[in-house]
């Protein structure tokens, strides 16, 4: 095949000319007409095609689609444009097809192929802002399919539908034989499939668990692909819109006229099947994206009374930190930070007790709020942070989450106010530590072997940040809430101890105050009571005593509250790491690692 030769275009045009009736067929349960456009034209073009993106120009790739040779005396009409119309030919076979045994296999592939088609970023280790796909998805005949394009994406992500069993779409033997040839010819072509995936997807398998949906799969990222489009000069991602804008198919409310590329959806099926579905990065970025960007679904969400169900598979991420890439993480915490921004879900987590959660492992808790839990599982990571990775940005987001939800704190768990304070203690002893080296820093400027020394004095300066943060953190419950929480005010007075070198520290001395007032406080009252005091007792005299703690003496402070910004130019972290995604787990395509440009193996 070549541009003068133009056999793709040929193959292309064949293909087109047979979708035309595919409906028709797929109503009729016609097998081998669909399994000839299948397993034939649209297999092989999708194969070609991304063999001819990897190896191409954009340039010359248009060639194969627009060169036609014109023989003496013709005269030059207006072309169809072949990419545009297989584009559309796809949009349609994805959003018009019903899905039935019989057009699964076909579905999956036309969104493969459409993946395909928008690959060349892989190629490229800048982000694309004018390519190809551009020029065609967001503008011209493909527009018009945006809005129902997604629809349809979201839909196959919420029904999970699994692949017929193999055979199934075979017609029963013929008694004219006919059965058994087509019985042949299927043989042979599962044998292709097998010879082209072959250490391809076979190698990528093994090391993530089988997708009981392939067709949900491949929607999901090809949803993800398109939201992550970079805008055109002219307009914006038309993809992403739909997305931002969409409603629940129970809002009866007009669209703003303002508002393009706009449909319904039932909110209900798909927060079930993002509850279900948060094992796998993807469903965890679109969950992001929808809390981010979608306002309606963002408030739905918020008002659920089984948030139980969205927050414990997101706990669980982060619980497995240490088995989780950090982009998995990373969209895990900020899930959880745009969620604590809602005063609403600071105060309802604490009303939702839980019993017995299998996957926490360092101890049992038989009963625990959803939000002692929470505050459990991000302590976990920030201490996890310190020791392995050390990512101001994580730490940062873990605080933020904290932060938001300290005003709320309602009967707190035991074990999370121990955490809660031995995480300051854990920052106290890297605080002196700091401290003790930046002190014998400033006695020379280089070690021993003549190499500059770690700058103490950053270092010194945010540890002192982070702990800052949680005397801020501990003084919002004090101030705001503190007679919930009895188990609070017993761990820090058990450690008071801990916060003695703060006292007149410059950096802490304002927040430390209302701290010192309530050790002051509770202290006394304790020795009060006489020594040799059981649990129980003290617990007692803290409740008895938080209600006669004069509230006028705590120091007002403004309050905390953190809201997630996207930083600048967010389409250089999400772009590389969406393909990222495509390339880990795409069903049947497979890129050679050595012409990959986008991201490294090891990112």
């Amino acid at each position: 095949n070549n541009p003068r030769t133009g056999n793709l275009g040929a193959l292309i045009k064949v293909f087109l000319s047979r979708t035309k009736e595919l409906k028709l067929s797929a109503e009729c349960q016609n097998h081998i007409f669909i399994w000839q456009t299948h397993n034939n034209a649209l297999f092989i073009i999708c194969c070609l095609l991304k063999v001819f993106i990897c190896e191409m120009a954009e340039e010359e790739l248009q060639l194969h689609f627009t060169y036609e040779e014109k023989s003496p005396g013709s005269y030059s009409s207006d072309s169809e444009d072949l990419l545009e119309e297989l584009l559309c030919c796809l949009m349609q076979l994805i959003t018009d097809i019903p899905l039935l045994d019989i057009t699964y296999e076909i579905s999956v592939e036309a969104v493969s192929t459409m993946v395909v088609f928008l690959s060349c970023q892989l190629f490229h280790k800048e982000v694309l802002r004018q390519s190809i796909s551009h020029k065609y998805l967001m503008q011209g005949r493909c527009l018009p399919y945006t809005s129902k394009l997604v629809k349809t994406l979201l839909y196959n992500f919420i029904r999970q539908e699994k692949p017929p069993p193999p055979g199934t779409h075979v017609l029963p033997q013929q008694s004219d034989g006919g059965g058994l040839l087509y019985g042949l010819a299927s043989g042979v072509a599962t044998g292709l499939w097998t010879v082209f995936t072959l250490g391809g997807v076979g190698s990528k398998a093994a090391a993530s668990p089988e997708l009981s949906s392939p067709l949900a799969n491949q929607s999901l990222l090809l949803l993800l692909v398109l939201a992550n489009l970079t805008d055109a000069a002219d307009a914006p991602n038309p993809y992403r819109q739909a997305i931002m804008s969409f409603k629940n198919t129970q809002d009866s409310s007009p669209f703003p006229s303002s508002i393009p590329h706009t449909f319904q959806i039932n909110f209900n099926s798909l927060y079930t099947a993002l509850c279900e579905q948060q094992t796998s990065d993807q469903a965890t970025l679109l969950l992001y994206t929808l809390l981010h960007q979608n306002s309606n679904v963002r408030t739905y969400m918020l008002a659920r009374t089984d948030m139980e169900n969205l927050v414990l598979p997101i706990l669980e991420i982060l619980y497995h930190v240490e088995e989780r890439n950090s982009h998995h993480v990373y969209m895990a915490l900020i899930i959880l930070l745009i969620l604590t921004e809602d005063d609403g879900f600071n105060r309802s987590i604490h009303e939702v007790i839980l019993k017995n959660i299998s996957w926490y492992s360092e101890r049992v808790l038989t009963e625990i709020s959803l939000g002692s839990l929470l505050i459990l599982v991000v302590i976990r990571t920030i201490q996890y942070n310190m020791t392995r990775t050390r990512d101001k940005y994580l730490h940062t987001n873990c605080l933020a989450a904290l932060a938001n939800m300290s005003a709320q704190f309602r009967s707190l768990h035991q074990y999370a106010a121990q955490r809660i304070i031995s995480l300051f203690s854990l920052l106290s002893k890297k605080h002196n530590k700091v401290l003790e080296q930046a002190t014998q820093s400033l006695r020379g400027s280089l070690s021993a072997n003549d190499v500059p020394l770690p700058d103490y004095a950053q270092d010194l300066n945010v540890i002192e940040e982070v702990i800052r943060m949680m005397l801020e953190i501990i003084n919002s419950c004090l101030t705001n809430s503190l007679h919930h929480n009895p188990n609070l005010v017993y761990a820090l007075l058990y450690k008071r101890d801990l916060f003695e070198q703060f006292r007149t520290h410059p950096s802490f001395q304002d927040i430390m105050q209302n701290i010192d007032l309530v050790i002051t406080f509770f202290s006394s009252r304790l020795l009060q009571a006489g020594a040799e005091l059981s649990v129980e007792r003290v617990l007692e005299i803290i409740k008895q005593g938080a209600v006669a703690l004069p509230k006028d003496r705590l120091k007002k402070f403004p309050e905390l509250k953190f809201k997630y910004v996207e930083e600048e130019q967010p389409e250089e972290f999400f772009i590389p790491y969406v393909w990222s995604l495509v390339y880990n787990s795409a069903v049947g395509l497979y890129w050679n690692p050595q012409d990959i440009q986008l991201f490294t193996m090891d990112s």
